[in-house]
């Protein structure tokens, strides 16, 4: 038997907001017994993907949407604004080199999020930015 649990927040623009998803997370990851490595992986990815969200969308909302779908086997993260979307082919990858030597460190959310999901995806337009990553948990 698949058992999938789904979580949907409405979470609003408020500082560390974030750590509510996070806590709605580890409550679904230790209810199917998924590893804590698992779980602080797919907390980074959370937590990058509701900052970038709330950071840089300009919403015109005053939230930010995000789903979890998990079961034993994977974790799906969905984080959609209601911003001003972008085209993520104009997004610069970091170097590490740069950043170690510029002020301005900031800029590794879409990289990590990348590099750290199974599966990644961008939609973006003038009505905002959906996000959908996934995770495998085995």
């Amino acid at each position: 038997m698949d058992k999938r649990i789904k979580l949907e927040i409405k979470l609003p623009l408020v500082k560390d907001i974030e750590l509510v998803a996070l806590e709605g997370l580890e409550l679904m990851g230790r209810h199917l017994q998924i590893s804590e490595d698992k779980i602080g992986e797919a907390r980074i990815l959370v937590t990058e993907g509701v900052i970038n969200a709330i950071e840089h969308s300009e919403n015109k909302t005053p939230f930010v949407d995000v789903h979890f779908i998990m079961n034993v086997d994977a974790l799906v993260i969905i984080i959609t604004d209601y911003g001003k979307g972008f085209d993520p082919a104009t997004i610069e990858n970091p170097e590490i080199g740069k950043k170690m030597n510029s002020d301005y460190k900031r800029g590794w959310g879409l990289k990590l999020m990348k590099e750290m999901s199974d599966e990644f995806e961008i939609d973006s337009s003038e009505d905002g930015t959906k996000i959908t990553i996934t995770k495998n948990l085995r």
